[in-house]
């Protein structure tokens, strides 16, 4: 990465960054540089294969950008989000509002891999006897570890790597507080489509979830339905009580290709139907 967290800025600035770049694309033509964190607020006016994108906010700003991506051009430097995290009050040590609304600003980068390469949650650690930034996705000390809501959030995305993204469309009085994507992957003996919704409101919201386009049909064994919520959004994980706050998984036995679902009020739900290989449109 070049010039981590320094703005490019004023021709001599520039000048010595064109030198690097153009010296390491010579001799390494293979390697991929990333340039600064210009990219967060706006165009690159210089080259670079990506750009490193920050953003630290509050829930509900984070939340709306879902779309950030939506509009980017398809052709240019990528994006590698490094640094992304719901921070102040609503974040407290790790809240579950904080992991909503980072959920669902994920699935806008999900749905934009195109243009986003790469994301990763800041900070990953922290030491409890030294805290000097809050939230962090794992807290630990001498002899004990737990993860916050937004790592176990972070594990509903993991399978996103190397899925495939399919087009997710919302039609519901509550899309305002929606955030969806749909991918398909795969483990070592089984396929699923995978729905994930952020229902980031006060109340249930019931839906019809329907996926058209599937070249088999959707198996109710091994299908599953994981959901991340709990009584308050501003509950945390703790030493006393590392699992206040982690996924539930059950069986989704009226698993199909087209199902109602309920969606708990502040929670973030990943739908796993089984199947073989799919290509489709997931509707809902």
């Amino acid at each position: 990465m070049l010039q981590s967290e320094m703005k490019i800025v004023g021709k001599k600035i520039t000048g010595n960054y064109l030198k690097f770049y153009n010296a390491i694309r010579e001799a390494y033509p293979d390697i991929q540089m990333i340039s600064n964190c210009d990219g967060s607020s706006g165009p690159l006016d210089h080259p670079a294969d990506l750009y490193d994108f920050h953003v630290y906010t509050g829930s509900r700003a984070l939340f709306s950008m879902k779309n950030t991506f939506d509009n980017t051009s398809r052709s240019g430097p990528k994006a590698f989000v490094s640094e992304y995290a719901v921070t102040g009050n609503d974040a407290g040590r790790g809240s579950l509002l904080a992991s909503l609304a980072e959920a669902a600003f994920l699935t806008g980068l999900e749905k934009n891999s195109d243009v986003v390469h790469m994301a990763s949650y800041a900070p990953l650690f922290i030491n409890d006897n030294d805290r000097t930034w809050n939230p962090d996705a794992i807290v630990f000390n001498s002899w004990q570890q737990y993860g916050t809501p937004s790592y176990w959030m972070q594990k509903l995305f993991r399978e996103s790597s190397g899925a495939t993204i399919h087009p997710i469309s919302l039609s519901s009085s509550c899309s305002g507080s929606l955030a969806a994507s749909a991918i398909t992957w795969h483990d070592d003996d089984n396929s699923f489509l995978r729905v994930k919704i952020v229902n980031f409101g006060p109340d249930a919201v019931s839906l019809t979830i329907s996926a058209t386009g599937l070249q088999s049909s959707i198996n109710a064994l091994g299908s599953t339905a994981t959901v991340l919520t709990s009584g308050s959004v501003m509950d945390e994980n703790s030493f006393a009580n590392p699992n206040k706050v982690v996924p539930v998984t059950i069986e989704l036995r009226n698993a199909s290709e087209e199902m109602e679902v309920t969606l708990p009020p502040h929670s973030l739900s990943a739908f796993d139907l089984a199947l073989a290989q799919s290509r489709l449109v997931a509707e809902m």
